[in-house]
């Protein structure tokens, strides 16, 4: 593993409120995909971007027509190796 300097942690709440204006059928799946385009914009200098299954899980656990409005994640951003991981912080509070 790298050094504990060369890897950026952060706490992030992304809404995922805006995959509800398209169709029902696939609204998981544009979720999933919207949180991938969300750390890419805001970890710029990450070339690959690894979404932990417990993050999808939670994406999923309502099924695919009704994923959760927000999701509350930890962004972990290895500098070294230009990766960031997304790991699932907690389930927000309704």
């Amino acid at each position: 593993m790298s050094e504990q300097g060369q890897v950026v942690k952060t706490i992030h709440v992304i809404p995922l409120k805006r995959v509800y204006y398209g169709r029902r059928g696939n609204r998981a799946d544009r979720a999933v995909r919207l949180v991938k385009k969300y750390v890419t914009r805001h970890f710029k200098e990450a070339e690959k971007i690894i979404v932990d299954p417990a993050v999808n899980d939670y994406i999923w656990s309502r099924s695919r027509e009704k994923p959760p409005r927000k999701v509350v994640v930890e962004i972990r951003l290895d500098k070294e190796n230009k990766v960031a991981k997304v790991f699932l912080a907690r389930k927000p509070s309704a």
